[in-house]
């Protein structure tokens, strides 16, 4: 009997090991290719499907709203929406996303040590301000084309703009309100 209990467990190890060249081999020999615009859409995420990406209607400017945004509230905000990918800490790790103390004022692709996308990697002139920080919550994907950040966005000017106020706290010496 356990000559059959040997071979049951050479067959699965056989298998296992058969599996695993297999897909070592399929990496290898076959690149993926990423598309220019989402396969599948869903209603209430992103531009409506067949509408061009122009006709978005424009974004609620949140300059208005940061005097009486609330950071704490935003502090909950994102780490509900964020912390999953994103840490805030001064000198915290990077996660599959970068780390977002002092990103305000700060330019795009600010940290040396995170492998953006190109596309984010080719705005690294660019300022994180009040602005483009609003755009960009609302829409990473439509904000920065080619983005690799696979969030929705915040639809909400209230609450996208209690995140800026909470990541204007992130801070040494946050920038002035507009």
């Amino acid at each position: 009997m356990s000559l059959e209990v040997n071979k049951a467990f050479a067959a699965v190890l056989t298998a296992g090991i058969a599996f695993m060249v297999a897909g070592l081999v399929g990496e290898t020999v076959v690149h993926p290719h990423r598309l220019d615009k989402p396969a599948i859409t869903i209603e209430g995420v992103g531009a409506p499907a067949g509408a061009p990406a122009d006709t978005a209607p424009a974004l609620e400017p949140v300059e208005p709203l940061l005097a009486a945004a609330n950071a704490d509230a935003g502090r909950q905000m994102a780490g509900r929406l964020c912390a999953s990918c994103h840490s805030f800490e001064q000198g915290g790790a990077n996660k599959v996303g970068p780390n977002l103390y002092g990103v305000l004022g700060n330019h795009h692709a600010h940290l040396d040590n995170f492998n953006y996308s190109p596309a984010m990697k080719g705005m690294s002139d660019k300022p994180w301000d009040y602005a483009a920080l609003n755009e960009f919550l609302a829409s990473p994907a439509r904000a920065v084309k080619g983005t690799r950040m696979a969030f929705a966005g915040i639809r909400d000017v209230k609450q996208r703009a209690d995140v800026i106020a909470y990541l204007r706290s992130l801070d040494a010496s946050p920038k002035p309100l507009p």
